[in-house]
């Protein structure tokens, strides 16, 4: 909801979170609660353009929010504690855990499991789930973290669309490898910035979209990899994302490049977002077709890769 607006109406807006305050763990249900109270007593009723809780708080005023808040909690919340985030990508490839079990992080073009030509994806997860199944165990068991593979590992899925390999044994490593590489299911074969993308999934499912989303990013960015392998920058994490409408559920406002539909093949570009999610992008180019893109685009690509500051990344270089 806070990433959503509608084309050609300024009151509406994508929107950063506020930060209320802090809460233990044991609170966190109770304050959510309260929370949801507040936005039921006083969000508009009238307008379903400007129902989100969002502009509850922007025409209110946070502070007037917060003062709802506490007062259906009966106490205060404590000052924020400092935090900070540095990305919000998945954690790709291999990470072992504290009990030493392994866990490998793969991407999936917009959660969509498909063999394709080139990629056997649906038939290298399954031949997988089936190689980890001990004799008398079976594959595929519902699991409340996602889906067990037999008695040795289970898949889990990611807020980011993509999949998580989980609980592997030492052992079992080098199979999961040897099956990645015989499906050409490694992430390797990525560009960062494919690794960084998403996008909703639009035309033909959602009725909302005004343009393409799932079925089109994965050739775009085909076509801006080779402005990043001309550039040095293939393995420079630069977030892209594309929706078919304005209703942002890709969230592109927060994405250092972001795509949102117009109309068939026309696009409004978005630049300038924080890369870890902190910063709102702003329009850079509106009613863009594919090539008007590629075009805005490729030069601000190659000026970032011979002017930037060391660590400095794309959505910060441009602003």
């Amino acid at each position: 909801g806070g990433m959503g607006m509608t084309h050609g109406n300024k009151k509406t807006f994508p929107r950063l979170a506020d930060i209320l305050g802090f809460c233990s763990p044991e609170q966190a249900v109770d304050v959510g609660e309260k929370v949801l109270l507040v936005q039921r007593d006083y969000g508009d009723r009238t307008n379903r353009k400007h129902a989100r809780l969002k502009y509850t708080i922007e025409d209110r005023g946070l502070e007037w929010f917060k003062n709802e808040v506490e007062q259906r909690l009966g106490y205060k919340l404590e000052p924020a504690r400092p935090f900070k985030f540095t990305d919000n990508s998945d954690r790709y490839g291999w990470l072992q855990d504290s009990f030493g079990k392994w866990h490998y992080t793969m991407y999936i073009a917009s959660g969509r499991i498909k063999d394709t030509p080139d990629l056997p994806l649906r038939s290298g997860l399954r031949a997988l789930a089936q190689a980890l199944c001990s004799p008398s165990s079976s594959a595929d068991r519902p699991s409340p973290y996602g889906v067990e593979i037999g008695d040795k590992g289970d898949y889990r899925f990611t807020a980011n669309q993509n999949l998580i390999i989980c609980n592997i044994s030492s052992e079992d490593k080098p199979l999961v490898e040897k099956y990645l590489r015989e499906y050409k299911m490694e992430n390797k074969r990525h560009s960062a910035m494919r690794l960084n993308s998403l996008a909703c999934v639009a035309l033909p499912t959602c009725g909302l979209a005004f343009a393409e989303s799932e079925r089109y990013l994965p050739s775009l960015i085909t076509l801006l990899d080779k402005e990043l392998e001309e550039n040095g920058l293939r393995d420079d994490a630069i977030t892209i994302r594309m929706t078919g409408c304005p209703n942002g559920c890709a969230r592109p406002y927060i994405s250092e490049i972001g795509l949102v539909g117009k109309a068939p093949g026309l696009y409004n570009l978005y630049l300038g977002a924080g890369f870890a999610g902190e910063r709102l992008s702003k329009l850079y180019k509106e009613a863009a077709n594919e090539a008007e893109i590629v075009a805005a685009i490729k030069p601000l690509l190659k000026s970032y890769a011979q002017d930037r500051n060391k660590d400095e990344k794309f959505g910060d270089y441009l602003i």
